[in-house]
C-alpha cells in the first residue's frame, strides 16, 4: 500500500514578505469557485493561521452548499500564519499578537530566544497594508463584510485592534481572549479606543470550563492544583462578560454578545469558536 499527502480541496497558501520589511508570513487562503457576488465576497481573516485555517475551511464547505440549512454562504478565507509546519510558533505569535507595550520575557525553552511582546501594531499595519490589498488583486471583496477572528492571545490581538482601529472590520471575534495579560492593560486600550466609523458587531465567547471550575477530566490531573490556580488568575468568562456589557452600554454603533461553550476548555474550544465565526462571518440572514 503506498500513502500520498492529503491536501485540502479549493485551498493555497504564499508567502508575504510586508512591504515594510521583517520576516515574511505564510498566508493560507480559500476562495470559492465561480463568480463573486456584485458587492464582493465577504472575508474571514485568521490568526494563527497554522492552526485555525483548516478548521474554518472545513465548517465552511460542509455549510455553505446548504444555506438554507445552515444560514451559511461562500466567502474568502485568509489565515495569518507563519512558515512551519507546527500548529503554532510560539516566539512570533507572541510578537504579532501581544499588544504593546513592548515586553520581555524568559524563553519558553532553555537555550532559546528570549519572548518579546508588543508588535500588535506592525501586525495591523501589514493586515491593511499589505494583506487586504494583495486579496483584493486575487478577487473582489466586499469591504463592509470583513471579519477579524484570533483565539486566546489572537482574542486579545482581535479586541486591540477593535479599539485601536475600528474601521477595519465589521465583525471581530475574540475567543477567549486573554484579558488578563500584564493586568489587564487592554483595558487601558478600551477606555480611549477610537470612533467607530459606523455599525460594528463584537462576539467575545470562552469554554464552559475557563471560569472558577475545572474539566471533570482535569480534577484527575496531577497538575490539577496548580491548573486551578491559573484559571483564578486569568478570570476568563468574567473579564469577558464584563467587557462585553461594558461595550453594549457605550453610545456609539458597536453591538457586543457573549457566548460560553458548554463542554470545552481553553484548548478544545477553539473547533466550536471557529464553527461560529464561519456562521457569523458569512451568514446569509443577519
Amino acid at each position: 500500500m503506498t500513502t500520498s499527502p492529503y491536501f485540502m480541496p479549493g485551498t493555497c497558501f504564499f508567502d508575504l514578505v510586508p512591504a515594510k520589511g521583517g520576516e515574511h508570513y505564510r498566508i493560507f487562503l480559500s476562495i470559492p469557485k465561480g463568480e463573486p457576488p456584485a458587492q464582493g465576497w465577504p472575508l474571514l481573516v485568521l490568526t494563527d493561521g497554522n492552526a485555525t485555517f483548516p478548521f474554518a475551511v472545513a465548517s465552511l464547505v460542509t455549510q455553505a452548499p446548504y444555506p438554507t440549512g445552515s444560514n451559511v454562504g461562500w466567502g474568502v478565507i485568509a489565515a495569518i500564519g507563519y512558515p512551519t509546519d507546527e500548529p503554532y510558533d510560539p516566539l512570533r505569535r507572541s510578537w504579532d499578537l501581544g499588544p504593546p507595550p513592548v515586553k520581555t520575557y524568559p524563553p519558553f525553552f532553555e537555550n532559546s530566544p528570549p519572548v518579546v511582546i508588543g508588535g500588535t501594531g506592525e501586525l495591523l499595519d501589514m493586515i491593511e497594508g499589505d494583506l487586504l490589498p494583495k486579496i483584493a488583486d486575487m478577487t473582489v471583496l466586499d469591504p463592509a463584510r470583513r471579519t477579524l477572528f484570533g483565539h486566546s492571545f489572537g482574542g486579545l490581538f482581535t479586541l486591540y485592534a477593535l479599539f485601536e482601529r475600528p474601521g477595519l472590520f465589521a465583525n471581530w471575534i475574540a475567543a477567549s481572549p486573554a484579558i488578563y495579560w500584564e493586568g489587564s492593560e487592554i483595558l487601558n486600550n478600551e477606555a480611549g479606543r477610537k470612533a467607530l466609523p459606523g455599525v460594528a458587531y463584537a462576539h467575545l465567547s470562552a469554554g464552559e470550563y475557563e471560569g472558577d471550575a475545572l474539566a471533570p477530566f482535569q480534577t484527575l490531573n496531577d497538575d490539577a492544583g496548580k491548573r486551578l490556580e491559573k484559571k483564578k488568575q486569568e478570570q476568563t468568562v468574567r473579564l469577558a462578560r464584563e467587557m462585553t456589557k461594558r461595550l453594549n452600554d457605550t453610545p456609539d454603533g458597536l453591538r457586543a454578545e457573549f457566548e460560553i461553550y458548554p463542554g470545552e476548555t481553553h484548548m478544545s474550544v477553539l473547533g466550536a469558536a471557529l464553527n461560529r465565526a464561519v456562521g457569523i462571518a458569512f451568514a446569509v440572514r443577519r
